[in-house]
């Protein structure tokens, strides 16, 4: 760039002009502007924001007094508790970088993830101490320095050990509550480091920075239009994605964290009603639940409740359901990769006058880039050029910008591959409709190919859903002789109803082309992650032992 620009002339940037992008400014700016609006409820407790403002300093502090700095590992293994969203900003406030873990892993997962991570501190909590204690056996067998274990001691579960030498509230106790954090010192820099669900083999660390933490967080208030002071109940797990990005989002807009250890539909329910909670983010099956609860939990809900939804493709019929329930869906879609949220079903007032069933089906597409995403587009997997826009047509999701990883911790090849062609490859096999939204089909792995024809599992498991007596549903390949691989159905019942195999499958005969019809159902709970998705490897190999 030229000198000569007389616009680079005397205007570099310098500290009263120029700031590193970072979501550890949302909390101050709370605490400062909003000090006694209450920031997060959990049972009989309930605290500002200026008192979580200073239990985040004091958990800085004391992290600081142990060592921990830049480029430290501190991992945390918890429900949605006010101590793991305090970690969101405690753990970064000493360059530190926040690793939560899934709450429903195995202890070998658990072990590998705070192996690979090079954790110095774990935070644990009563509820994960079976889990984390066979962890923590792998890791002295293996004969590796253990983590500092610092334990929650929450009233809320009784039961479980404390593993550690000090409780949570004793270590932030010994923690300056003025304690003077630093912004981190280059945006890029590391903030968090979450792993895949795993559902194909080892996890994969996928590593944030603080610039893409910052912008997600805006990126869901935008997408979603939160008001200042919005009430948000943790139905998303912390541990995913950094729940969305959602702690930093609920700072940024001064809002009130409901917490929720156990994701129940009449907790979730009640909660709705007794603090008044207007937004909510959950997988389908969340969604599923709250639909099935019993029509007195339903009842009495007399305020706007907004629900994001993703994790999975969300079948139509349920959003219909919770919309004929007075509930505002909006599904988001995105990936551990991206942040969260990275793609939104926005919704056009044209829209507006179109039937019930009709807005159900525009609003179960996914969507279009959110405002601080670069770029989307449906292509090519190989030559990366993009599809037509046509609504048939299937190709692979892509996206670039702010908004997607630094990359895989430790795992150069995984890296260069996933940012080949200079965008993210996400997996996902979509459609790119004429108005410019995109609407998946299917993981490329779990497409259907039978007897030479492309057949999509969503569309299989959209069709189940709408059946009023199933209230669960996935649809893998199961290896046949003739047609190479043919549709298997697996369905979840609503309680008390009964079906056979052959009425699931003539109904699928009467709603779709004959091909795509399920050549066997197996009537099972699903498989799940922590995170909603279905665990389909599992199903496979459920689908080859199917007579």
């Amino acid at each position: 760039m030229s000198e000569a620009n007389i616009y680079n002339q005397h205007l570099g940037q310098v500290p009263a002009n120029y700031a590193a992008l970072s979501p550890l400014t949302f909390l101050e700016r709370a605490a400062s502007v909003f000090p006694n609006r209450t920031a997060v409820v959990h049972g009989e407790v309930r605290r500002t924001w200026a008192e979580t403002y200073r239990r985040c300093c004091q958990l800085a502090s004391a992290l600081s007094q142990r060592g921990i700095g830049v480029g430290d590992t501190v991992s945390i293994i918890c429900p949605n508790l006010p101590e793991h969203f305090e970690a969101h900003f405690g753990v970064p406030m000493v360059g530190a970088v926040l690793n939560s873990i899934n709450t429903r892993l195995d202890a070998a997962s658990v072990a590998f993830i705070l192996r690979h991570a090079e954790a110095k501190i774990l935070i644990t909590e009563r509820e994960m101490s079976p889990i984390v204690n066979k962890a923590l056996s792998l890791l002295e067998d293996d004969k590796l320095p253990l983590p500092l274990v610092i334990d929650i001691d929450d009233p809320s579960f009784s039961g479980g050990a404390l593993l550690g030498d000090v409780t949570y509230e004793q270590f932030i106790a010994a923690g300056d509550p003025e304690f003077a954090w630093q912004m981190p010192a280059n945006e890029w820099d590391a903030i968090s480091l979450n792993y895949t669900s795993g559902t194909t083999g080892d996890p994969k660390g996928v590593v944030y920075h603080h610039r893409g933490a910052h912008l997600n967080a805006v990126s869901n208030a935008l997408s979603w239009g939160m008001p200042s002071g919005a009430v948000y109940l943790w139905t998303l797990p912390m541990f995913h994605c950094n729940g969305w990005c959602f702690p930093w989002t609920i700072a940024a807009i001064a809002g009130t964290n409901v917490c929720l250890r156990h994701v129940r539909a009449d907790l979730i329910l009640s909660l709705v009603k007794s603090e008044k909670v207007d937004h909510l983010c959950g997988a389908p099956i969340v969604l599923s639940m709250m639909l099935g609860a019993e029509d007195e939990q339903k009842a009495g809900i007399e305020h706007k409740v907004k629900v994001m939804t993703a994790g999975a493709p969300p079948p139509a019929a349920v959003i219909q359901g919770m919309e004929e329930l007075g509930f505002d869906v909006t599904q988001v879609y995105g990936l551990t990769e991206t942040y969260g949220p990275c793609v939104v079903s926005e919704w056009k007032h044209e829209w507006d006058d179109q039937s019930v069933e009709a807005r159900a089906r525009l609003k179960a597409r996914q969507g279009v880039r959110v405002q601080l995403q670069d770029g989307l587009m449906v292509a090519d997997p190989v030559t990366l050029e993009p599809v037509e826009r046509d609504g048939e047509t299937i190709g692979e999701i892509f996206m670039r910008g702010n908004i997607v990883m630094k990359g895989y911790l430790k795992n150069a090849k995984t890296t260069d591959a996933a940012f080949a062609g200079g965008w993210f490859h996400s997996g996902d096999l979509a459609v790119w409709h004429p108005d410019g939204y995109v609407e998946i089909k299917d993981r490329s792995k779990d497409i259907i190919i039978s007897g030479g024809e492309n057949i999509s599992s969503i569309e299989i498991e959209d069709t189940l859903y709408r059946h009023p007596l199933i209230q669960d549903v996935a649809v893998v390949a199961k290896p046949d002789e003739k047609w190479g691989e043919v549709p298997c159905a697996f369905v979840n019942l609503v309680d008390g109803a009964n079906l056979t195999e052959n009425e699931v499958i003539a109904y699928c005969r009467e709603h779709m082309a004959r091909f795509k019809v399920p050549k066997k159902v197996v009537f099972v709970n699903l498989p799940r992650t922590s995170t909603g998705k279905v665990q389909k490897f599992i199903l496979r190999q459920w689908a080859v032992d199917a007579k």
